[in-house]
C-alpha cells in the first residue's frame, strides 16, 4: 500500500528551484533513506511533504488513509531548540497536538500514548527531566518518541543522528531500526551513504534532481553519477 506518492514535484522558494522533477513513491513497510551532497534538496523536499512548504509545481498524494498531519517528524536541532526549557514527558506529548482539535487538553489515551513512546525509547527514566539538560543523544530520543506520538504509520527524519558520537550514533540506527521492524515506515535523510546503504530498504538520491529512486540493491549495481556542482541554495 503507498503511503506517499511525489509525481514530478518541483521544489523552491518563490520562483527560486531547488530541486526538480522528482517522482518517486514510499510504500508501507519501506525504509527510504534520501542522499545528497549538501544543497542538494533534501529537507526542502521533507518540509514539502510535511506541507511547510508548497511545492513549484507536481503533486503529492497521500494513501492508506494517511493525513499529512498524520506524520512524524524528526526535524534537524537548533541551539534554541536544545536549550527548550520543558520536562521530557511535556515535549513528548506534544506530537499529540495536532490529534488534541478543540480540546485544551491531553486525553487519558494520549499520555498513555506518549508513555508507551517514551518506554519504548528507554528514556522512562528521564521523563521529568529538563530536555535543556539532556545530552544530544538523549534529546534525539526524546524527539523521536515525540515523532512517534504524532504517527502509527510514516516517520520523516531529517538527520537523527547529525552530531551525535559514533556509538550514540550506532544506538539510534538500532533504535530506528527496531521501529522499522515494529511496523512502522521510515523516510530518512542522510549524509552517511554507507550508513543508508546498510539499512534501508529503497534508496532516493537527489542532486538538484533526481540521479536515482529505486531498490538498494539496484543502487548498489547502479550508483548514481555526480553531476556537476551547482551552487548551494538550502539542503
Amino acid at each position: 500500500m503507498t503511503l506517499l506518492s511525489c509525481k514530478d514535484i518541483t521544489l523552491g522558494y518563490g520562483s527560486t528551484k531547488v530541486v526538480e522533477h522528482l517522482s518517486f513513491q514510499v510504500n508501507e513497510g519501506d525504509y527510504l533513506c534520501i542522499v545528497g551532497e549538501n544543497g542538494s534538496g533534501k529537507s526542502t523536499l521533507m518540509k514539502t511533504c510535511l506541507g511547510l512548504i508548497r511545492p513549484i509545481s507536481g503533486d503529492i498524494v497521500f494513501g492508506d488513509g494517511l493525513k499529512q498531519t498524520e506524520l512524524g517528524y524528526l526535524p534537524q536541532q537548533t541551539a534554541i531548540q536544545r536549550d527548550f526549557p520543558a520536562s521530557c514527558k511535556e515535549i513528548v506529548l506534544s506530537g499529540c497536538l495536532n490529534q488534541c482539535g478543540l480540546r485544551p487538553f491531553y486525553s487519558k489515551q494520549q499520555k498513555q500514548k506518549a508513555d508507551r513512546a517514551i518506554q519504548q525509547m528507554g528514556i522512562s527514566h528521564l521523563s521529568k527531566c529538563c530536555y535543556s539538560e539532556l545530552s544530544g543523544g538523549q534529546q534525539q530520543r526524546v524527539l523521536l518518541a515525540r515523532a512517534l506520538c504524532a504517527t502509527g504509520k510514516l516517520l520523516l527524519l531529517d538527520e537523527p543522528v547529525a552530531g551525535l558520537d559514533p556509538k550514540v550514533t550506532s544506538g539510534m540506527y538500532t533504535l530506528i531500526r527496531q521501529l522499522h521492524k515494529s511496523g512502522i515506515t521510515i523516510m530518512m535523510i542522510t549524509h552517511d551513504i554507507a550508513a543508508a546503504v546498510q539499512n534501508a530498504t529503497h534508496i532516493l538520491h537527489i542532486d538538484r534532481r533526481q540521479s536515482f529512486w529505486g531498490t538498494n540493491a539496484q543502487y548498489q549495481q547502479h550508483p548514481p553519477i555526480p553531476c556537476p556542482h551547482h551552487e548551494e541554495v538550502q539542503s
